[in-house]
């Protein structure tokens, strides 16, 4: 099979990759797995601030993702562009809140807010008589809040129908198939997979935690990694929430469908069983993630769960991957960051320019493969 772009991955930035490819006469085909990535297990939300839980078990990458915050705020927009263009996707920016139940961590989001200004965002803190006029709903031990302005949460169900569809239309097609190897010289580029193999004029990569172990030949060591994590929804509640919510200290994050259901997740592990299992349910991830949003929002604390499940994260070193590898320039990396569902659609974008020959709209040098050379 040849073509003259091979997307591996069709997750958000894959899906979005091959349609900015077949807007500019690209043609495009899609490799995925149908594994539990990010994208199909996702719970929606549009992370723009620095999110206490990656601060806390990442440390070494916070530096990458903070001066990485002015890309989350053009992802966010990006998001907004694409509702206009495919949606509506139940998108809503009232901005998310990260809440404090003590001074030490409303001194933490202080200083984390004082960060993130100087990296243009556009945040406040609240204090408890702010939160009572935005959130009236919130448990009688928060003292305070960050609210990120830029923030927002979206129906990912309906976005990622909407763009499947939108694929459809424009008849790229999507195959099913594991990539386990890819090959490149100068003059082609070859993915062997387990049912077939692809050449294409060019390879985007945008598996995400797949990618660094099929590229590993090919001159660069990316640390991508899965991180098996669980999420919750709930029946419809009659509580209205239009924020995002977290926590300055404990993983958590909660938002509010359209139709009233309340999902819950935030980085709660589950249990990775392989590439051919999807990941497991832990019983202490169910109840202590539900536990902790009835106690931030107690008016939810007597909610059925009408379903559970476990997909994907992808950790790398905190900053995107966007870029050409450079002893295999036929391959182009297509990897966002932390927060891969928000960053996808724009890193999608800012890789198919590359593989088109297209303007920059950015200076991609700081994400660019060279710097895993091996």
């Amino acid at each position: 099979m040849r073509s003259d772009v091979l997307v591996i991955g069709g997750g958000i930035t894959g899906m979005m990759a091959a349609l900015h490819l077949s807007e500019v006469g690209a043609r495009v085909r899609i490799v995925d797995a149908g594994e539990n990535s990010g994208t199909w297990a996702n719970a929606g939300s549009l992370h723009v601030q620095m999110q206490s839980r990656f601060m806390r078990l990442y440390p070494d990458q916070v530096p990458a993702v903070e001066a990485s915050l002015p890309l989350y705020k053009a992802a966010a927009e990006e998001w907004v562009r694409l509702d206009g263009l495919y949606g509506p996707f139940e998108l809503m920016r009232k901005g998310g809140l990260m809440l404090a139940e003590s001074a030490e961590q409303l001194a933490f989001l202080e200083a984390k807010a004082r960060r993130e200004e100087a990296r243009g965002l556009t945040v406040d803190l609240l204090d408890r008589g702010a939160l009572n006029r935005v959130a009236p709903w919130l448990g009688p031990q928060i003292v305070g809040a960050e609210l990120c302005h830029d923030e927002g949460k979206l129906n990912p169900l309906i976005a990622n129908a909407r763009l499947m569809a939108e694929l459809a239309r424009r008849d790229v097609p999507v195959l099913r198939d594991r990539i386990v190897d890819i090959e490149a010289s100068g003059t082609h580029a070859r993915a062997i997979g387990r049912h077939a193999t692809y050449e294409a004029d060019q390879i985007l990569v945008a598996s995400a935690w797949g990618a660094g172990e099929m590229v590993r030949g090919l001159g660069v060591a990316i640390p991508t990694k899965a991180e098996p994590l669980h999420m919750n929804i709930t029946e419809a509640a009659a509580v209205s929430i239009g924020h995002l919510i977290q926590h300055a200290e404990r993983s958590i994050t909660l938002k509010q469908l359209g139709q009233g259901q309340i999902v819950i997740g935030g980085g709660w592990p589950a249990r990775d069983r392989g590439r051919d299992c999807p990941p497991e349910v832990l019983a202490s991830s169910l109840l202590g993630n539900v536990a902790l949003a009835a106690r931030l929002v107690p008016q939810i604390g007597g909610l059925r769960v009408i379903r559970t499940w476990a997909g994907m994260n992808t950790t790398a070193d905190g900053a995107s991957t966007i870029g050409r590898l450079p002893d295999a320039p036929r391959v182009v990396m297509a990897l966002p960051g932390d927060a891969g569902y928000t960053l996808g659609p724009l890193v999608a974008r800012m890789a198919a320019a590359v593989v088109s020959g297209g303007s920059a709209e950015a200076d991609l040098s700081r994400f660019a493969p060279a710097r895993f050379a091996a």
